[in-house]
């Protein structure tokens, strides 16, 4: 719901007896919260002084210095269908208590200050991102860690291991997912009702569709979206996609990789620049109909993919997907099909409006208003700096690559294979993220001091498989 102003909402508020006003926000690292207000305190003092939190307690500021407020975009009102009372929720903005001034570490300011970047270097008047969202609905997840135990369970209907062992006998090969029709697609009522609780608030969804993972992986696609809207659509959809599996008893994951030996679940970014109201990226160069600023923004991508990787592949998990033989981006490079390329161009998207090319590392591990902003700052560099892809040894590549001899694969960057290594190419390849103030050198530090201790609480605890591998020796 777009509502004009605090009074317009209000009214809204009155009139349909609405009986719980819910805030949501973003942390730095990509997880939402929640803070819940009776209509009562939906007064215009909340537009100017909002609801004050502890930002220490979600990691956005020291204990010493932590409070924060929510100011509620009123753009972003939604009902919310999961809560038992009338509950109307809103996406909020961070601002410092104190001074009300914008938290500089708000992800969607820092996403509004990308795309302002965009606008005042002239290149265009605005990017568009169209996310596909994979993810697997299992029917039985544990997940337990201490001290003597350590192990993840999760179950699916649909999978091969369960084949005789229920009297419905459809169950999907491994990898044999894709596209599946039901009674192999067991979840295509679950997806529908996603999709449909999304439609209801707006959120628009192209289609939706059993993925490869044969043991319940999913597809969700929205159509292009402006920067704003596609960050919060993807929070919309990651919580609408878990709270319906949660109605209905199932449980829903974006883990990059939970199954070893099934599919990954990717987040690939469609990517668009526009003026004028005009499609920037096309044109009739070659049969990739890209503009030449296209390849240019392809160029500043590519040459930044290692960096940009400790923001759109952010978890140590990424990097179990990023691996040959699951149609996964491994190779710093370009093509009209190749799905092991960093930049896929859809052959099909053929019209002025829709040609692009989508970004195909990021995973929903990422923040999405850090990563799009993060991938619009290296593609905005590539323009600036007429980096030819080509010329830099990027593609196009068209064929299978892993037909190729070692040696000529090894002619090809790779992208990092590990959390480390993108945190280590973040470091020494940061300055394009510090264009129009939209990241700071101390946010960058932040992230990677995040990350590394993550790393480290993965890297030092006993793995299952090392246990059975080694036990006996």
């Amino acid at each position: 719901m777009l509502f004009k102003d605090f009074s317009d909402s209000a009214a809204f508020i009155k009139e349909q007896k609405i009986q719980m006003i819910d805030l949501k926000y973003c942390d730095f690292w990509g997880k939402w919260h929640h803070v819940t207000l009776s209509p009562s305190e939906f007064t215009p003092n909340l537009m100017n002084s909002g609801v004050g939190f502890d930002g220490s307690s979600i990691g956005l500021k020291s204990v010493k210095s932590g409070d924060m407020a929510l100011i509620p975009d009123l753009q972003t009102g939604f009902f919310d269908p999961f809560y038992d009372l009338s509950t109307l929720s809103f996406i909020c903005n961070i601002v410092e208590a104190d001074t009300k001034n914008p938290f500089n570490r708000d992800p969607r300011l820092i996403a509004k200050k990308a795309e302002r970047y965009l606008l005042q270097s002239g290149v265009a008047d605005e990017s568009r991102w169209g996310p596909e969202f994979e993810f697997y609905i299992f029917d039985h997840a544990e997940i337990e860690n201490t001290c003597n135990i350590s192990r993840y369970y999760f179950d699916s209907d649909e999978a091969i291991w369960n084949a005789g062992k229920t009297s419905e006998a459809y169950q999907n090969p491994t990898h044999g997912g894709y596209h599946a029709i039901p009674p192999g697609d067991r979840q295509f009522q679950v997806r529908s009702q996603i999709v449909h609780e999304l439609e209801k608030i707006g959120i628009p969804i192209k289609y939706h569709h059993h993925e490869v993972g044969g043991p319940g992986q999913c597809e969700i696609e929205t159509p292009m979206l402006s920067i704003i809207a596609a960050g919060d659509s993807t929070m919309c959809i990651k919580y609408f996609t878990r709270m319906v599996a949660f109605r209905v008893g199932k449980v829903a994951s974006f883990l990059p990789k939970p199954l070893f030996g099934e599919a990954g679940n990717g987040m690939h970014f469609h990517i668009q620049l526009i003026r004028s109201g005009n499609n920037l990226f096309y044109g009739v160069q070659d049969s990739t109909l890209l503009s030449e600023n296209a390849l240019f923004f392809i160029g500043g991508l590519l040459t930044h993919a290692p960096a940009l990787l400790a923001w759109t592949n952010p978890s140590t998990n990424s990097y179990r997907r990023l691996v040959p033989g699951y149609e996964a981006p491994t190779s710093c490079i370009f093509s009209k099909g190749n799905r092991s390329a960093a930049i896929r161009v859809p052959s099909y998207a053929t019209k002025a409006h829709q040609v692009r090319f989508e970004f195909r590392p990021p995973d929903a591990t990422c923040n999405p208003y850090l990563a799009m902003a993060a991938m619009l700052l290296a593609g905005i560099d590539g323009i600036k700096k007429r980096i030819d892809p080509t010329k830099a040894g990027f593609g196009p590549i068209n064929e299978d690559i892993f037909s190729w001899t070692p040696e000529k694969r090894a002619t090809i960057k790779s992208l990092p294979t590990s959390l480390p290594d993108a945190l280590h190419a973040l470091e020494a390849d940061n300055q394009f993220l510090l264009s129009g103030d939209v990241f700071d050198t101390g946010m960058i530090e932040s992230w990677i001091q995040a990350k590394e201790k993550e790393n480290y609480e993965v890297s030092i605890r006993p793995h299952p498989y090392e246990i059975a591998k080694y036990f006996d020796l």
